[in-house]
């Protein structure tokens, strides 16, 4: 199993890479995923221009950009918005939601935005996709174009669930503090904060291959190409 890449200032980083995908396997060095780039010193700029990183996509709303700017200046690399919350990141607090509400309202009120996501992965390699955290809008949106590529269900699941592993106990402490001050009564607080079952993500993608018929299917169905779908798994699948 891949392994966390230590990208000073970055957490969650990780490549996606040496996934089963049948008798393949997905292409190290293509595709990252992360948390957010606000705190990168140094060191963690040479990491990213050390792994050759051409494009970030950049996930998150315009406060959260505002209050966390990506500290990437000096990189040779373009940054990609792709907003994907239609609201706020903390009306999901508000609202209570689990996750497994959250990801079907990502998936379904968002998938134009998770089109554009994936054809910015196409078009630049490598590439960092990242959010606030890198678990659920990163996980949903990564997940899809993994199965969409032919990575095995099993694999795409196991790597999204890797996320709760990766966050350090001492940020889930302070954030948890936080959120509870400030939605004390919040039953889903926790899932919503720290969390990456693996069960949750095989029910997000079992409700799109119930859907639309599968992962690439979804992604047609919302405008992506047939050549780009072909494209995708030429570039995320190695070949044997």
């Amino acid at each position: 199993m891949n392994t966390g890449i230590p990208v000073s200032g970055a957490t969650n980083f990780r490549d996606v890479g040496g996934l089963h995908a049948g008798a393949q396997r997905s292409r190290a060095g293509i595709l990252f995923r992360s948390g957010n780039l606000a705190h990168l010193d140094d060191d963690g700029r040479s990491a990213l221009r050390a792994l050759g990183i051409r494009r970030i996509i950049d996930l998150r709303d315009d406060d959260e950009v505002r209050w966390a700017p990506s500290l990437v200046d000096g990189l040779d690399l373009q940054t990609t918005r792709v907003p994907l919350f239609l609201g706020s990141v903390g009306s999901f607090f508000e609202e209570d939601l689990s996750l497994d509400e959250m990801y079907r309202r990502l998936v379904e009120d968002s998938a134009a935005g998770v089109v554009d996501v994936v054809r910015g992965i196409v078009t630049d390699q490598p590439v960092l996709v990242h959010c606030t955290v890198g678990k659920d809008r990163t996980g949903v949106t990564v997940a899809l174009a993994l199965r969409a590529a032919g990575v095995d269900e099993d694999a795409v699941v196991s790597d999204y669930a890797r996320t709760e592993a990766l966050l350090p106990a001492e940020r889930n402490r302070k954030v948890l503090q936080r959120l509870r001050a400030m939605y004390p009564a919040s039953a889903h607080l926790e899932d919503l904060a720290t969390r990456s079952p693996a069960s949750v993500m095989s029910a997000a993608l079992a409700r799109v291959d119930a859907s639309y018929g599968s992962a690439g299917d979804y992604l047609l169905s919302h405008g992506l190409t047939e050549d780009e779908l072909r494209e995708l798994r030429r570039v995320l699948i190695a070949d044997e």
